[in-house]
C-alpha cells in the first residue's frame, strides 16, 4: 500500500525558504517617542523627586510636582523653573500620563492607597527603596509583598506599575553644573510596551540609558542594591551609579 502527501502550498512569488522565514526580532533600542507625555512626580519636594523633576524638565519634558500640600509643591516648582508645575498629590496624578513615585518608604503604602482612583489607568514608575539604617549603615528591608514595586502593584490594581530610577544620586540630579548623569537605569515591569516607555523616559536625560531588568518579581534585589551603593559612596566619597556592560 502506498501513500502520498500533498505539498504545503507556497504563496505566489515566494520560495519555501522565504515563506517559512520568521519576522526579524524587534530592535530592543527601538523605543517610543515620549517627549509629549506629562510626567508627575509624587514626592517631588524631596531630594530624589526634585532631582528627577529637574532633569526631566531640563530635557524638555512637561513635569508636575506633587506634594501633600499644594503650596509646598508650587513653591518647589517655582524654584526649579523650566516650566515645572506644582499641585497636591491627587491633582498631580490626575494631570499626568506617567507618575513617578518618589515618596519616603514609610509613607509609600498610605500615599498610594489614597491615590488609587487618581492613578487608575496611569503608568506608575516606583523608585522607592525600602531601607533601614543603624550604626552599621544602610540595610535592605523586604516588604511582605516582596518589594516596594510589588506593594505598589498590589495597592494599584487599575494601574500599570513599573519600577525604575532606584540607583540615582540625588546630589548629582540636583547639581546644575553636572550636564550628564553617567549611569544606566534598571527598568522592571510586566508589559514590554510599558517598560519601553520608561526606558525612553530615562534616555531623555543626557548620559542615561534605560535597561530592561526583568519583571516586578525581580524588583527586590534592584531596590536592595541601593544599600550597597550607599556603602560605596561613604567609603569613596562618591556618587556611584551603575553601568551594564555588553548591551
Amino acid at each position: 500500500m502506498t501513500s502520498s502527501t500533498s505539498p504545503i502550498p507556497v504563496p505566489a512569488g515566494s520560495s519555501p525558504e522565504t515563506a517559512s522565514a520568521k519576522p526579524a526580532p524587534k530592535d530592543p533600542w527601538d523605543l517610543p517617542d515620549v517627549s509629549g507625555l506629562v510626567v508627575g512626580v509624587l514626592g517631588g519636594t524631596g531630594d530624589q523627586g526634585r532631582g528627577l523633576a529637574y532633569r526631566l524638565a531640563k530635557a524638555g519634558q512637561r513635569v508636575v510636582i506633587g506634594s501633600r500640600a499644594a503650596d509646598r509643591a508650587e513653591a518647589a516648582a517655582a524654584e526649579l523653573g523650566l516650566g515645572v508645575e506644582g499641585a497636591d498629590n491627587a491633582a498631580c496624578a490626575r494631570r499626568s500620563d506617567i507618575v513617578i513615585v518618589a515618596v519616603p518608604w514609610d509613607g509609600h503604602a498610605a500615599t498610594l492607597e489614597a491615590l488609587r482612583e487618581e492613578l487608575a489607568g496611569k503608568l506608575v514608575v516606583d523608585c522607592v527603596n525600602p531601607l533601614g539604617f543603624d550604626k552599621k549603615g544602610a540595610y535592605a528591608l523586604k516588604p511582605a509583598e516582596g518589594s516596594a514595586a510589588e506593594q505598589a502593584a498590589a495597592l494599584l490594581p487599575g494601574s500599570r506599575v513599573t519600577a525604575a530610577f532606584h540607583h540615582l544620586s540625588a546630589v548629582l540630579l540636583q547639581d546644575a553644573s553636572v550636564d550628564a548623569i553617567d549611569t544606566d537605569v534598571m527598568v522592571l515591569g510586566e508589559e514590554r510596551a510599558d517598560v519601553e516607555i520608561v526606558q525612553a523616559l530615562a534616555g531623555r536625560i543626557p548620559g542615561m540609558r534605560g535597561i530592561f531588568a526583568g519583571r516586578l518579581r525581580n524588583a527586590h534585589q534592584v531596590e536592595s542594591l541601593v544599600a550597597n551603593l550607599i556603602s560605596v559612596n561613604r567609603r569613596y566619597k562618591a556618587h556611584a551609579g551603575l553601568r551594564v556592560t555588553d548591551v
